[in-house]
């Protein structure tokens, strides 16, 4: 459990509200433009967003890009089966609610403060099927079913790393038993230059499933600035022109790397073993400013 510490409340109108969670300190600041909005900060670095009045909106970058592989997934609006390592202010687990309305979805996330204070100031709809275990992220998983899930969705951060334990082969072992067949896996990857972080997670992933795509920023990509991928992986085909399309008409729009140039992208890097791992690299403090 996180350290005591009464929430305070700041400004005027919708007032921020500051906590202590197991995590951290946690900031829900409300949004001038969104009556309802709110973006969750941990440490001061942004972690989520949510908009009550409208959870299909996705205000940041890579949860768009997640939004796009929950949204080809499986047909339009049909209900299918998530799983979500890592919760934040639970913003893709409110996406896939509203979008495709009867899924079922399990969402781990080891922060049992923040969950609390998630539920109490951004409560969730009533009749979502999202239930939250508040254990490991490697743990949470063990316990899924086998081949339950029709996605597997990672986005865990640690003081703003990747946990080196949910960067192995041995962890993707997990991934692969709790997918059906056919299933996907997504992972909210960061780094920066020079990308040994994204470069060894491809090569780990590549050695786990048959068909992969990596969404990014296309800056990131050429190793010029610290910035968020998202790798996406099947043992099916991906449609990567779909895919392609959405990422390229975003805001800020994302580049699809996919099939040998990902492979050569990869420079040789080896798969991640448990015995190696190490979490990703931190974010310079410029990457909040």
């Amino acid at each position: 459990m996180g350290k005591s510490r009464n929430s305070r409340r700041r400004g005027v109108g919708d007032a921020a509200v500051v906590e202590a969670v197991d995590g951290g300190l946690a900031e829900l600041i409300p949004d001038r433009d969104r009556s309802r909005g709110w973006t969750l900060l941990i440490d001061g670095a942004p972690q989520s967003y949510v908009d009550l009045d409208d959870p299909a909106h996705l205000s940041f970058e890579y949860q768009r890009r997640l939004g796009h592989v929950v949204d080809l997934v499986a047909p339009p609006g049909s209900p299918v089966h998530v799983v979500h390592l890592g919760g934040g202010a639970l913003t893709l687990a409110r996406y896939v609610a509203a979008t495709r309305p009867r899924s079922t979805q399990q969402v781990v996330e080891r922060d049992a403060t923040l969950v609390q204070l998630v539920r109490r100031q951004l409560p969730l709809e009533p009749g979502t099927r999202i239930r939250v275990r508040s254990v490991d992220a490697r743990e949470g998983l063990a316990k899924v079913p086998d081949g339950w899930a029709d996605l597997i969705v990672a986005d865990v951060y640690s003081g703003a790393r990747t946990p080196a334990h949910l960067t192995s082969t041995e962890f993707l072992d997990e991934v692969r038993r709790a997918l059906r067949p056919g299933g996907w896996y997504a992972a909210n990857l960061a780094d920066g230059p020079p990308l040994t972080h994204l470069r060894g997670q491809i090569a780990t992933a590549s050695a786990r499933f048959a068909e992969l795509a990596l969404v990014a920023d296309p800056t990131v990509l050429r190793g010029k600035r610290f910035g968020n991928a998202i790798l996406v992986a099947s043992d099916h085909p991906l449609p990567i022109p779909e895919l392609t399309r959405r990422a390229a008409s975003d805001p800020h729009p994302g580049r699809v790397e996919h099939g040998k140039p990902l492979t050569d992208f990869t420079g040789g890097a080896t798969p991640v073993t448990d015995e190696a791992a190490v979490a990703s690299p931190a974010p310079p403090p410029s990457v909040f400013r």
